[in-house]
Parts: structure tokens; C-alpha cells; sequence
């Protein structure tokens, strides 16, 4: 066997594939979960261009994980913590600093570092700590499983009460602060909601590339169109496609789910770009050509 086809079978070996589909029901279960509130979520994060704000809270949901890991706590429960914590301060900054960005960057490097720090101290399973970074397809169980479906229905619950006047506030929150609207309270509500949908997707594709799941659905989604009803449906069916087909096939090879998750993404947003870049071309034609002026 040469080195490219070992290479090879570690990324995609289908082997006992029909057997190995039933450890991951759960994961595919949790994984469409995801995608619609990741994709939900993604829309909002997009037009208030909060995706740097994605990351720092990942940060600080790695650290309440590897906290919770190293107390022996519930992992899960941990993430949460350190998610909505991060968001309630970058909600409450976010509305009166005009420095969120530098925020941020403060808080980020101060999260990975802490979780660094648990996982150096934690002498359990060497897979437990990886799997905080880059995920893990196996370690949803039922409990964690009914955890992750009650969060996402809590932050669809909420979304759903929120969704046209956030709208409202995020594409012109000047104009909606004049016709009453509050403006401050929903970016506080949304940085919380946003918090609960970061925490829900680092139990799946890990710490380091939550953008993935939530932001680049929604941007893929922008790129092809600007319709308010077309836009979150896109975004949620791209985020889902690219949760479930990374499970499955992670599923047949030997490194983490990551990079497949990611690589769909990135293929979604790539496709959308050209198609985008196309038809931006094709208006702007039709408008320069003697028939059309």
C-alpha cells in the first residue's frame, strides 16, 4: 500500500459502513438540530456582522467545556456556561462600546488559553480533549442528545418571538429605535440566543470551527440571494447539508469530523459565490446594454 492510499483509507474507508451508521443516530438526530438553529441564527449574524463575535464565544464555550472535563462535570453543561457567559458580556459591550471587535479579540486569546490550561491539567482520555476542539461523532448519547434538542427548541422558541422586529433592528436599527422598537434589548436577547447556538454546535464540530456551521451557511445563502424568506430557508439547508454529510463521512474514515463539515461548507459557499458573481454580471450587462437603457 503506498503512502497516498493509506492517506486515503484514514479519510474515507467504508468497511462495515452499514454497521458502524447505528453508533451515529444520535449524532444525525443532534446534527439536523443544529443545522436549522445554526442556520437560523446565521442569518442574524450576517446582516449585524457579528461572525467575529461567533468565534470569541466559541473561545469562552471551550473553556467552560474543558472546565466542566477536568472538574468531571457535565461537559455539556460546562460549554453553555462559559457560551452564555461570553455573550452576555458581548451583548450588554457590544450595544454601548464601539470597540466590540477589540472585546473580542481580548477575550478570545483569554478562552483558549484558560481551556488550554484545564485540558493540560486533565489526565482522562486523550480523545475527550481533541474532541473539545475538532468533534466528535460518537460522544452524543441520549442524555446529551435530549440536552442538544432541548436548546435548540428553547433557541427556536425564541428566535421565533423575535425574528421580525430583530429583523427590523438589524437592517436599520436607526430607524428602528425611532419607531420604537428596542433596539438594546434585542441585541442583548439575540447575543444570548447566539451564545445557547454556539454551545450547541461546538458538541459537534468542536471549538475551533463553529464559523463553519454558523456563518458560512448564511453567507453562502447572501450570496445568492436577498429575499427574507429565501435567505434563512438556504442557510438552514446548506448548514444541514454540511452537518449531516460531514457525519456520514466521518463516519468511514479515521480523523475527525471537522474537516469534512468544513469542507462541504466551504464547497456550498464557494458555489454560491460563482453563481452570485454570475448573475451580478448578467444584471450589470443588461444594464449597460443599448436594448435595456
Amino acid at each position: 500500500m503506498t503512502l497516498a492510499d493509506g492517506i486515503w483509507q484514514q479519510v474515507f474507508s467504508f468497511d462495515d459502513y452499514g454497521e458502524l451508521l447505528g453508533l451515529v443516530r444520535n449524532s444525525l438526530i443532534a446534527g439536523a438540530a443544529l443545522g436549522l438553529v445554526g442556520g437560523l441564527c446565521g442569518v442574524f449574524v450576517v446582516l449585524r456582522d457579528l461572525a467575529f463575535a461567533v468565534h470569541g464565544i466559541s473561545e469562552l464555550s471551550f473553556a467552560g467545556a474543558s472546565a466542566a472535563l477536568l472538574a468531571g462535570a457535565d461537559v455539556v453543561a460546562g460549554s453553555l456556561t462559559g457560551s452564555l457567559l461570553a455573550a452576555g458580556v458581548l451583548g450588554v459591550l457590544g450595544v454601548r462600546a464601539r470597540d466590540r471587535n477589540s472585546t473580542i479579540g481580548i477575550m478570545m486569546p483569554f478562552g483558549l488559553g484558560l481551556g488550554v490550561l484545564f485540558l493540560a491539567l486533565y489526565h482522562g482520555r486523550a480523545a475527550n480533549k481533541f474532541g473539545l476542539l475538532t468533534g466528535q461523532i460518537v460522544a452524543v448519547d441520549n442524555p446529551r442528545t435530549a440536552w442538544l434538542l432541548g436548546t435548540s427548541a428553547v433557541v427556536l422558541v425564541v428566535l421565533a418571538v423575535v425574528w421580525r422586529p430583530l429583523a427590523f433592528a438589524s437592517s436599520d436599527p436607526d430607524v428602528a429605535t425611532a419607531r420604537g422598537v428596542p433596539v438594546r434589548t434585542l441585541s442583548f436577547v439575540f447575543m444570548l440566543t447566539l451564545g445557547l447556538a454556539v454551545a450547541l454546535s461546538v458538541q459537534i464540530v468542536g471549538a475551533l470551527l463553529v464559523l463553519s456551521l454558523v456563518v458560512t451557511p448564511a453567507a453562502a445563502a447572501a450570496r445568492v440571494t436577498a429575499s427574507p424568506v429565501l435567505m434563512p430557508l438556504l442557510s438552514v439547508v446548506f448548514a444541514v447539508v454540511s452537518i449531516e454529510g460531514g457525519i456520514l463521512l466521518a463516519l468511514g474514515g479515521s480523523v475527525p469530523i471537522s474537516p469534512y463539515v468544513t469542507t462541504i461548507s466551504f464547497a456550498v459557499y464557494l458555489a454560491c459565490r460563482v453563481v452570485g458573481g454570475r448573475r451580478a454580471r448578467r444584471r450589470g450587462v443588461r444594464r449597460t446594454s443599448p436594448v435595456a437603457a
